[in-house]
């Protein structure tokens, strides 16, 4: 057991320095799946390594630590599908868009609400059917996939107790989000960088593809140009539409486009910088 809450302790540590990122930020998304993954296999290893010692060592286990790791992945994981389908462009647009995420959570939540009561007040009676491995009583699941499941490490309801927690942490994410808006609403700002609309009125137009500017975008973060790369990639996407009149859609989808492009990832850059040194030479 010793060795297990190691393991939980070195991933809390890792796992805190990505939920102290910009979580609006699709790098420190990613990660955050990667390290949580990592954790769950390494997990996975010494479950099947070593027998535990005591049957309430095994339903610590399977109703606090495993969940524990479980609901961030799921948590990273719905946070990553966010970040594709979310809309840019006008706050009342976004906060619907968060609002009906909300809702669809609050749907899925209220599918097992026995359990969530059993849990939410840390009621042990059944413990033994919902914990421990091998114990499962059939009319007390709810969730099906269970069957599917590794019957090695998985129990009948730690899934569910692991939705649970990332419902937590997802509704938490979302209200700090649709308070940012509002703040930024009543600010009478469409962005963070609403200073921006001075400059925008002056009537600058991108004669290039949204695909280029995208990649500028994600060139200027990546090259800790702005803000030492700190700032979230739907923020300056918003400035850059404010500036320039135009919606450019989900960033996030069309930076996995100039990613998966087989050759001249960085093709807009390239040409930039070439055309720039063509200047410097006319100009000589």
């Amino acid at each position: 057991m010793n060795e297990i809450l190691a393991i939980v302790e070195q991933f809390k540590t890792e796992i805190n320095e990505i939920e102290n990122e910009k979580l609006s930020d699709f790098n420190s998304v990613e990660l955050g799946i990667k390290i949580s993954r990592k954790c769950m296999q390494e997990l996975r290893i010494k479950v099947r390594q070593h027998e535990f010692t005591s049957n309430e060592n095994e339903i610590h286990f399977f109703k606090h630590i495993k969940p524990s790791v479980y609901s961030k992945i799921k948590f990273f994981s719905k946070l990553y599908q966010f970040l594709l389908a979310r809309p840019q462009g006008s706050i009342k647009k976004q906060r619907s868009f968060i609002d009906t995420e909300i809702e669809k959570l609050q749907r899925d939540y209220k599918k097992n609400l026995d359990f969530v009561k059993y849990y939410r007040e840390k009621s042990t009676y059944l413990d033994r059917y919902y914990f421990l491995r091998g114990k499962d009583e059939v009319q007390l699941i709810t969730d099906t996939s269970h069957f599917l499941t590794d019957a090695e490490f998985s129990t009948s309801h730690d899934n569910l107790v692991a939705k649970i927690m990332a419902y937590d942490l997802l509704i938490n994410h979302y209200q700090k989000l649709l308070q940012e808006l509002r703040f930024t609403e009543s600010q009478g700002q469409q962005s963070p960088y609403g200073v921006l609309s001075h400059y925008a009125k002056r009537g600058f137009k991108w004669t290039g593809t949204k695909t280029d500017l995208i990649e500028l975008i994600y060139g200027l973060q990546a090259s800790g140009a702005i803000e030492d790369g700190t700032a979230a990639i739907n923020a300056m996407v918003n400035a850059c539409e404010e500036l320039f009149e135009l919606e450019l859609g989900n960033p996030y989808r069309t930076f996995l486009e100039i990613k998966e492009r087989k050759k001249d990832q960085t093709k807009f850059l390239d040409e930039m910088k070439i055309a720039l040194q063509q200047k410097m030479d006319r100009d000589d």
